[in-house]
C-alpha cells in the first residue's frame, strides 16, 4: 500500500511538473487574407501595358525627346517598407487632423528643372491619402461624401523605370 501511494504521489507530482514546466502551444492568431477588389491577372496587366505602349508611348517619347530625354520613366518602384511606413504615417496624420483615411490616389507628375540632372523633366508618380472628415468632426462642418485628397504630405521619390511590364 505504501509503494502504491508513493507511486500515485509520483504520478501527481510528475503531472504538475509537466503542466508547469513543459512548453504550451501558443495560440497563434491567423490573419485572414482577403483578395482586394481590382486585382487583375498578369495577362491583363500585360495587355494594359501593351495598350499604353500602343496609344501613349509615341506621344510621351516625342515630348521627352523635345526635352532632351532619351527614355522617360513609365513606372515607379517603392520598397515594401517605405509603403507600409507611409501608410502608417498617413493614417496617423489623418487621425490627428480629424479625417478617416480610406484610400490612396496615385498622381502622375514631372520633375522640374530644379530636380537635379538625373531626374530633370522625368515622369514621376506620387501617392496621396484620400478620405473624409471623421464623423466626430463632421457635426460642425458640411459633410463631404466624396473621397477627397487629404492635406497630408504625399509619398514620392520612388525609383523610376523606363521598361514596360513585367520588368
Amino acid at each position: 500500500m505504501k509503494k502504491t501511494s508513493l507511486f500515485l504521489l509520483g504520478i501527481i507530482i510528475g503531472a504538475f511538473a509537466t503542466y508547469f514546466f513543459c512548453p504550451r502551444q501558443v495560440d497563434t492568431h491567423v490573419e485572414k487574407i482577403v483578395k482586394p477588389k481590382g486585382v487583375i491577372n498578369q495577362e491583363t496587366a500585360k495587355e494594359l501595358n501593351a495598350n499604353w505602349t500602343l496609344h501613349r508611348k509615341q506621344a510621351v517619347d516625342s515630348a521627352a525627346q523635345k526635352q532632351g530625354i532619351k527614355k522617360d520613366d513609365r513606372s515607379v518602384w517603392w520598397s515594401l517598407e517605405d509603403v507600409e511606413n507611409y501608410l502608417a504615417y498617413a493614417k496617423n496624420q489623418a487621425d490627428s487632423l480629424g479625417y478617416d483615411m480610406n484610400g490612396i490616389r496615385v498622381y502622375l507628375g514631372v520633375y522640374g528643372k530644379n530636380a537635379g540632372q538625373a531626374k530633370k523633366d522625368l515622369t514621376t508618380m506620387f501617392l496621396v491619402p484620400t478620405g473624409k472628415i471623421s464623423k466626430s468632426q463632421a457635426s460642425s462642418i458640411i459633410l463631404s461624401f466624396s473621397d477627397s485628397d487629404l492635406p497630408i504630405d504625399p509619398l514620392n521619390d520612388g525609383q523610376g523605370g523606363s521598361e514596360g511590364y513585367p520588368q
